[in-house]
């Protein structure tokens, strides 16, 4: 089945979409799909955020469309500087890579203790049907430092300042195989989400009226499958 993981962020790509195909699923992107729209965020919180484009993607593409978008709270930080959506925009400009790391620095020897400052990111999740709209939230901790490691993400730069405790290192020095343990059980809620309400789109539904079989295809619509009824 061919779904579409609506962001530009070659980060969440490789995290979730990467995940998604290794269990069957086709996943394009809105680079691969030629979408050049860009949808204006006007939610309070991620899971509001996460729908408006879940609900905009899918109207273009006619496929079933998945949005993530993120909040970062940090500890002790006023509430006039909290990042929360606008994780990669400060006073209406743009981040970039290296600024952002620059800008949470400067959070972290500003309102950290010993060069170490904790918050969460909250994630909200989103899946657009022709049918409906259907959300998620979690939450996960997070540790940053005022110093920086040599690698940065492109598009995730928090990782080269975000340290782990218990492996003492920072995140974008990990190994895929610990950074799979860390994120295992974020990502196990997430993409257990994503499937249960994806994989209802591939179960056979049933017309009460006629009780005739047909399978939900979105790119085509309904394919009614003749002469199987239900017993």
């Amino acid at each position: 089945m061919k779904v579409l993981f609506a962001t530009t962020n070659p980060a969440k790509i490789k995290a979730y979409a990467t995940r998604l195909e290794e269990r069957g699923y086709e996943i394009v992107t809105l680079k691969d799909l030629e979408i050049t729209t860009d949808v204006e965020e006007t939610g309070k919180s991620p899971v509001e955020n996460a729908i408006i484009k879940a609900k905009a993607y899918h109207e273009i593409s006619k496929l079933p469309t998945i949005a993530l978008d993120d909040a970062l709270f940090l500890e002790n930080v006023p509430e006039n500087l909290q990042p929360k959506t606008n994780v990669r925009r400060v006073n209406g400009k743009r981040l970039n890579d290296e600024e952002m790391i620059e800008h949470y620095t400067g959070l972290v020897n500003q309102y950290g203790k010993a060069g170490k400052l904790s918050g969460y990111f909250q994630k909200g999740i989103a899946i657009a049907t022709d049918e409906k709209i259907e959300s998620f939230e979690t939450k996960s901790t997070r540790c940053f430092s005022n110093t920086r490691c040599d690698k940065v993400n492109e598009g995730y730069p928090l990782a080269s300042i975000q340290w782990i405790e218990e492996l003492n290192k920072y995140k974008a020095e990990l190994t895929k195989e610990e950074e799979d343990n860390i994120m295992a059980q974020e990502q196990k809620e997430i993409l257990g989400f994503i499937e249960s309400k994806i994989d209802k789109l591939k179960a056979p539904k049933i017309d009460v009226k006629k009780k005739i079989w047909y399978n939900i295809q979105p790119e085509k619509g309904y394919i009614w499958k003749s002469g199987l009824k239900k017993n």
